[in-house]
């Protein structure tokens, strides 16, 4: 069914309800300014007299390295565009020659639950200028996440100790208490987000950008959106096709299966962890060396690491203790990555075999990690119609862990953390869903919309990119053969493809494909060349900082 693209659904008991009109106080860190002066825009009135939503208005101030912030009121719920709202944090850094500039580039982050403000401050230096000549760079945190009133589900105590008790390999009996956790952790979601937790899906989130980018004073929206972002971005051309000057979206899900036949979406990504980890393996086992893990058997040796950790973990500096779990927590992160840093995960590996509590892969989750996860399982709850067939859980969620034997195990009976682990918890979520979308996806009458996939994708499967490209009317599709999460940063082909598109609006041909990924080095020579090896990888220090890959 394809949905209106100037309001939210009405129907039945929904269509009825209505929130009081008082708007929430909600705290925002103190660099960003409370919102004022109405931007120039032209698609609705800003004062909401057209029945639309006010148009946000943003009065920005110097927040430090040439940035502005500032706070932005959107509806709460869009059923009562005129009720209560929500503050969104928001950031811009201004194209240096503005009479050139060609309007703003909205940057998305992944997740749920990685801050956009973040993400801005951290990558816009590496961004290609002819980016950072042509437009405002702009983020923000979408509502529920970071400084825009962040979900919390369990408290940072609760969350720990539910970590230092899983498990790198469960036990034959772990599937029951993975449930009764889940259960637990979703109770805690709509309990601690209170009135906020129907709101946090995607649909509201593309609603936001539509308003912002009217606050902003543009006609169209461009925009580039990595993993859960490209989602966010497939919405909001889904919603708004005609609004649509050019979205790169790197990356891609397969909406139609995460909205609407989540276990169709969850399996790929199983296989696509466990075969990334697997190549990697493989990969060590050929070239001993260099990879300096395993004795010639890597494979049993991981195995074998996993179950000795779990039966004695290392303590650790502030006091905590790593185990199997937090071994395979770690590699989920860090093996997006991609080859060049296969050598580093080697001698990570081979420091956690020798109880070295200084290898990154014997970090367990902080707080910092803990952010993000509780808005990543909520939203995903939100946006996901899971079967409420129990039975069918069980045979999904142990099917998931049989076929990915390496990594799944940990993932599909731990705690609920990372998109593997969600069933557990969204098919017993019991909260209303009036921000969900279900569809279409087609975007019909938008302008081209760019898909990046990457073939050895560990996070989001090359296929999600296929077949969201295919679902848009209007997709084209662009392939970079590697390892790795995303494109941008990390192919100097795929980079200069996205510029060309962003900048210029040239589209990529059709079945381009870039194959420049970054090599680890071989065992002759023995030293990786400058600028190839990570000593210490940044999601090994900073849980889920999301940078943008950086060419090597």
């Amino acid at each position: 069914m394809t949905k209106q693209t100037h309001g939210p659904r009405r129907s039945g008991a929904r269509a009825r309800r209505r929130l009081p009109r008082l708007k929430i106080a909600i705290a925002a860190a103190v660099s960003f300014a409370v919102a004022g002066t109405a931007a120039q825009v032209m698609a609705a009135q800003p004062d909401g007299s057209d029945g639309q939503p006010p148009v946000p208005s943003l009065s920005w101030s110097d927040c430090q390295g040439g940035f502005e912030c500032a706070n932005a009121d959107v509806p709460l719920d869009y059923r009562d565009p005129q009720g209560k709202t929500i503050t969104l944090a928001v950031i811009r850094k201004k194209a240096p020659d503005q009479a050139k500039k060609k309007g703003t580039l909205f940057l998305q982050p992944g997740g749920p639950g990685n801050s956009g403000v973040d993400f801005v401050r951290n990558n816009y230096a590496g961004l290609p200028a002819a980016m950072r000549d042509s437009f405002d760079v702009f983020g923000y945190d979408v509502r529920g996440v970071g400084r825009s009133s962040a979900v919390t589900c369990w408290d940072d105590q609760t969350y720990t100790q539910a970590i230092t008790a899983a498990k790198g390999v469960p036990g034959p009996d772990a599937y029951e208490p993975a449930v009764r956790q889940a259960a637990a952790f979703g109770q805690a979601c709509l309990d601690n987000a209170g009135e906020l937790a129907p709101y946090v899906g995607t649909e509201y989130v593309a609603r936001d950008i539509d308003l912002l980018r009217q606050a902003l004073g543009d006609d169209q929206l461009t925009y580039y959106g990595r993993s859960f972002g490209s989602y966010i971005g497939t919405v909001y051309a889904a919603l708004f096709p005609e609004r649509v000057r050019a979205l790169a979206l790197d990356g891609g899900y397969d909406p139609e299966n995460y909205a609407n036949r989540p276990y169709a979406y969850d399996r790929p990504q199983y296989l696509a962890l466990d075969g990334a980890m697997s190549r990697f393996l493989d990969w060590c086992k050929a070239d001993q060396d260099t990879c300096g893990f395993g004795d010639g058997d890597p494979r049993g040796a991981f195995e074998k690491l996993k179950a000795d950790l779990d039966a004695n973990p290392v303590p650790t500096a502030n006091g905590g203790q790593a185990n199997g779990y937090t071994l395979v927590y770690r590699i989920l992160f860090n093996i997006n990555e991609g080859k060049v840093i296969w050598p580093s995960l080697g001698e990570a590996l081979r420091k956690a075999q020798q109880r070295d509590n200084t290898s990154f892969l014997l970090r367990p989750p902080s707080p910092a990690s803990y952010d993000f996860l509780n808005p990543n399982v909520a939203v995903e709850c939100v946006d996901k119609d899971y079967p409420r067939d129990p039975a069918l859980l069980k045979r999904q969620v142990t099917k998931n862990a049989e076929l990915a034997p390496l990594l799944g195990p940990a993932l599909a009976y731990g705690p609920p953390t990372y998109d593997h682990q969600h069933a557990t918890t969204c098919v017993q979520w019991t909260g209303e869903k009036p921000s969900r979308y279900d569809g279409s996806f087609r975007a019909k009458g938008s302008a081209p919309i760019l898909v990046l996939g990457t073939t050895g994708d560990p996070d989001t499967p090359y296929r999600d990119a296929v077949a969201l490209s295919r679902q848009l009317d209007n997709g084209r599709l662009l392939t970079f053969k590697a390892e790795g999460h995303t494109a941008f940063g990390r192919s100097a082909c795929a980079t200069d493809a996205v510029t060309g598109y962003l900048v210029d609006l040239k589209v990529p041909a059709r079945g381009t494909t870039c194959a420049d990924e970054t090599q680890p080095p071989s065992a002759t020579p023995k030293v990786a060349p400058p600028g190839t090896t990570l000593g210490e990888l940044r999601n090994g220090v900073n849980d889920r900082l999301d940078r943008l890959g950086s060419l090597r």
